[in-house]
């Protein structure tokens, strides 16, 4: 009954910031022979078809705000919508000050929010502009993140907040996450849930994947995305 995989892609298809593999690109090319395919992500529509190095796939970005349908006759993805949301950007800032403050985060190099395009958010704990063997080692298992992860979501209640990365929080405006865009996705494809699958890494709490996982979706949990082949084996 299945017509439609559903992938998240960092961590699942390719590591953060790592061009799609040519062993995971044959996977796809053959779930393809049988599957329509979807990339539902958290970045940009263009980020995220550069990152899969031009794989010819229709794209979800920001959680929905954004789609990308692949255009094969140009081998580009076209843009068909990329909604904004106004931002509060004194009320976040003072916000973000506001936690950095009660749990001893002042320390930072860069900005002290990363404002997006969209509308999106987010909550760089040790700052924009912080070195990458910083970021890595800050908070590897999510505890420090997870441990005031209830009270980020409650200060920012109109969005909808997820443990992002190595070091930060992430912001989407609600209604936007994952299970919302691939809800929306379906509807108009007219695709039920019980013939749609997704493929993610992130499904634990906070994690940008966990709407879909906590839903009526089938998922496919990947751990290591160098072996997405196993994980696919039933589907394959």
């Amino acid at each position: 009954m299945i017509k439609l995989i559903a992938f998240d892609l960092d961590g699942t298809l390719t590591q953060h910031k790592t061009v799609l593999s040519d062993k995971n690109r044959d996977v796809l090319n053959r779930l393809a022979e049988k599957y329509t395919l979807l990339m539902v992500g958290a970045g940009q529509c263009m980020r995220i078809f550069n990152q899969m190095d031009g794989y010819p796939i229709d794209i979800i970005g920001n959680y929905g705000l954004q789609f990308a349908r692949y255009d094969h006759a140009a081998k580009v993805p076209v843009i068909e919508r990329d909604e904004t949301f106004p931002c509060d950007r004194e009320s976040v800032e003072k916000r973000v000050t506001m936690l950095r403050e009660k749990y001893g985060y002042t320390e930072f190099t860069g900005e002290n929010v990363e404002f997006h395009p969209s509308g999106c958010i987010t909550f760089p704990i040790l700052g924009t502009k912080a070195a990458q063997e910083d970021k890595l080692a800050f908070d590897p298992d999510r505890a420090k993140r997870r441990k005031i992860y209830a009270e980020v979501c409650d200060v920012f209640s109109e969005y909808i907040v997820f443990v992002g990365g190595s070091s930060s929080f992430d912001m989407a405006p609600k209604p936007y996450n994952k299970y919302y865009a691939l809800d929306l996705y379906c509807k108009e494809k007219g695709i039920a849930h019980d013939e749609a699958i997704f493929v993610g890494d992130d499904y634990g709490m906070g994690g940008n994947d966990e709407s879909v996982y906590k839903s009526d979706f089938g998922f496919i949990c990947v751990d290591d995305y160098t072996k997405l082949e196993e994980y696919l084996a039933d589907i394959l």
